[in-house]
């Protein structure tokens, strides 16, 4: 008998190869996880309104509601990985499940305002945010040696899209039956994917006897070098990158990213739409559309960011985003104009355009250790980006009857953000998206 075909050998062949990995079982749950956590966090937008009427509630007060859901959403981003390292992920994700489904069933006795900022702000802000592309990179990372960038694209884009194609089933069920049943329909789902997490996630491949997929046979995991400190690693990247004018520039580009998709868009667009007379479902709808594009858009930029310039990827980006912002109280009506198809088909494809070129970005001047902590704060920004995006544009509706002043400040933010994103120097190893492939470790 050779080496190769002993007894020794044998199993670990087999955990490699399986004809059916559970690599791709692990990546299904993940992925349900993160689009059910995505379209939790959003149902706020649609829910607004019936909310609003039922309480007497003004914008204001559920806008910061909606925010403090968002910017903790962000915020918990650096810090779940230090959580899921410790206690690990199955524990960690089935915990946040629960908590989203306990929270969004405790709405439907809330009685006084501050009911709403716990539950939908505090208790679901931060559920959902221990659910975030924290969680599937950790998946992706443990589980797949190969196809491992296009689990990590599949599991970006769901988390996008996820957040827009679940509004129509919130929408209708909240038109046809009362925002109660939506708010059901959530909790329920939660709690099925919490039983399906516990069931099915696993926190590593050899907890079951496999290597990852398309592991060698000798394969050995690699050690990240935060892996035992990782509250202190995320604290001390912050501090290193801080010090450098590149850290800010993304920051501050994904702080407006962040206002112009989930503040503004995600939360506001339909309620703004119902302002100009169109069904709460079809602008609903109109947002699923924007989820189906997105998908599109997201290949699209990282194909061209490993071809082209990132910073002038981020640059265009944002310039037409702000264009279109400009356009947008003109276009709304009790019907889908043509106009308005145009818009939201941009839209679509431009959501989450700029998460590849910042990603790279991070990478090229970060190094490949510490670009994920970096991108992870970078993330932070985005979603108190959001938080801020969504209590502004509801104090202007608030105070002025209308949304055109917050498109119109939108998109000016969207300019100022082209600027920044042009200021940002060339990594020391190159300056193009071929250094941001390799890693380089210039610090911008």
């Amino acid at each position: 008998m050779t080496q190769t075909d002993s007894p020794a050998t044998r199993p670990t062949r087999r955990a490699a190869r399986p004809r059916w990995h559970r690599a791709w079982t692990i990546a299904a749950i993940t992925l349900g996880a993160l689009v059910a956590a995505a379209a939790f966090r959003s149902s706020t937008g649609v829910l607004m309104e019936p909310i609003e009427r039922e309480f007497g509630w003004d914008r204001t007060t559920t806008s910061g509601a909606v925010s403090l859901n968002l910017v903790l959403f962000g915020l918990v981003a650096p810090f779940a990985a230090a959580l899921m390292d410790r206690w690990g992920v199955r524990r960690i994700v089935t915990a946040a499940l629960g908590l989203v489904g306990l929270a969004s069933a405790a709405t439907l006795l809330m009685t006084a305002a501050w009911h709403l900022w716990l539950l939908w702000g505090l208790v679901i802000g931060v559920g959902t945010g221990m659910i975030a592309l924290v969680f599937g990179a950790i998946v992706a990372n443990r589980w797949f040696v190969e196809r491992r960038g296009l689990v990590m694209g599949i599991f970006s884009a769901g988390n996008a899209t996820g957040q827009l194609l679940f509004l129509p089933v919130i929408a209708a069920a909240a038109e046809h039956s009362g925002w109660r049943l939506s708010a059901l329909i959530v909790a329920g789902l939660a709690l099925v994917l919490m039983a399906l997490t516990w069931l099915l996630l696993r926190d590593h491949p050899h907890e079951v006897g496999l290597l990852p997929y398309g592991a060698p046979a000798d394969y050995v995991p690699p050690v990240s070098p935060h892996a035992e400190r990782p509250l202190l690693a995320a604290i001390r990247v912050l501090r290193q990158a801080s010090r450098t004018w590149t850290f800010w520039a993304l920051m501050a580009t994904f702080f407006v990213c962040g206002w112009t998709t989930n503040g503004l868009i995600q939360t506001h667009f339909v309620p703004a739409a119902h302002d100009h007379g169109m069904p709460t479902t079809t602008a609903a709808g109109l947002l699923a559309i924007v989820g189906v594009f997105d998908i599109l858009g997201t290949v699209a930029s990282g194909w061209l960011t490993d071809r082209l310039d990132p910073r002038f990827l981020l640059a265009v980006y944002y310039a037409l985003r702000g264009l279109s912002l400009f356009t947008l109280h003109q276009l709304l009506a009790e019907t889908v104009q043509p106009q308005l198809w145009v818009f939201i088909v941009f839209y679509g494809l431009d959501w989450v355009a700029t998460v590849p070129p910042t990603v790279a970005l991070c990478r090229a001047h970060f190094g490949l250790h510490d670009s994920g902590i970096v991108f992870g704060w970078t993330f932070a920004a985005h979603m108190v980006g959001a938080g801020a995006g969504a209590s502004v544009a509801g104090w202007i509706r608030a105070t002025d009857g209308s949304y055109a002043t917050a498109w119109h400040i939108a998109g000016a933010l969207c300019l100022v953000a082209t600027v920044i994103a042009l200021t940002i120097r060339p990594s020391r190893s190159a300056g193009s998206a071929g250094s941001a492939r390799a890693g380089g470790v210039g610090r911008g």
